[in-house]
């Protein structure tokens, strides 16, 4: 059985390449390494509604280094020297997240990417929402990097875990919604969006995002492979059922021989499943409109030796 992948080890996603010592010179504490994913990145709905045709592949950065290396060819100063929010990279609570994921991996520090859903973001609709998790020595912290403290009514740098917080993750959502307790028509992409971008459908689909993320696939929001493709191979919905309960198993208490246990082996179902996880190749939609295309995951632009 290969190894549960180690969230203080970059990924291929959260790795900053040749821009390592602009995350390492930030401060360390993580209101100062959100501040910096806030001054680097900027929403692409919410913040550049007026975004022009020639920025729109900056949503699609996908790996971090890329981030940093648009940013750094505007700028090419500290992360945190003020940069104008129009100009800032194009993205979303994902890129916050890897980001911030990123910094902490850079010293040495716990974390990953979780997937699911923020309750906290609007009294009427639950938006899918990526934030960071990591361990500060005692415990897992969620925090939403894409917020400042005291910026929300809640406590954005602490959201508390488990199927009560103000941010549930895909899998506890599913769960409540398979039980019967939790109508998911209001969990979506934005209000009024297509079946495929809210309900039941959709936190399907988070599911195994959250899957790919937790080991290290971080991957665009609006990627598709495998059994999240439009026409790939099916999940039913007792096998999604096993899946969210693996995740909730493995979180339950991730300190715990129990909980280590069930990470083990829901990691050897994920490497073992060619629908669960994303190949070489793989389809990328586009919140924009554009057309999408096939993208080589092993061409992430790096220069090869």
């Amino acid at each position: 059985m290969s190894p549960v992948p180690d969230p203080a080890s970059h990924t291929a996603y959260s790795d900053p390449g040749p821009w390592a010592g602009r995350l390492r010179e930030l401060p360390d504490d993580v209101e100062s390494l959100c501040a910096a994913s806030r001054n680097v990145i900027v929403h692409y709905r919410a913040e550049l509604p007026e975004m022009t045709p020639d920025r729109l592949p900056e949503v699609n950065s996908r790996w971090l280094h890329r981030i940093l290396e648009r940013d750094q060819r505007r700028f090419a100063t500290p992360l945190l020297a003020e940069r104008p929010p129009t100009e800032r990279v194009a993205g979303c609570c994902r890129d916050h997240s890897l980001f911030l994921t990123a910094a902490l991996r850079e010293r040495g520090i716990r974390a990953r990417n979780r997937v699911g859903f923020a309750r906290y973001l609007s009294a009427d609709w639950v938006f899918d929402h990526v934030v960071t998790e990591y361990h500060d020595g005692d415990r897992w912290v969620r925090t939403d990097p894409e917020f400042a403290a005291g910026q929300l009514a809640v406590d954005v740098r602490d959201l508390g875990r488990g199927p009560d917080s103000p941010f549930r993750t895909a899998a506890e959502t599913w769960l409540a919604h398979r039980d019967g307790t939790l109508d998911v028509g209001d969990h979506g992409v934005f209000p009024g969006a297509g079946p495929d971008l809210r309900g039941p459908g959709f936190v399907r689909h988070y599911v195994v995002m959250q899957l790919a993320h937790r080991y290290g696939d971080e991957l665009l929001l609006w990627d598709t492979w495998g059994a999240i493709a439009p026409d790939g191979p099916a999940l039913s919905d007792e096998e999604v059922d096993d899946i969210a309960r693996r995740l909730v198993a493995a979180d339950a208490d991730v300190e715990s021989p129990a909980s280590r246990a069930a990470d083990e082996e829901l990691y050897a179902v994920y490497r073992s499943d060619a629908r669960l996880r994303p190949g070489a190749v793989i389809r990328q939609l586009s919140p924009l409109g554009t057309e999408s295309q096939v993208v080589d995951l092993t061409d992430d632009g790096r220069p090869r030796g």
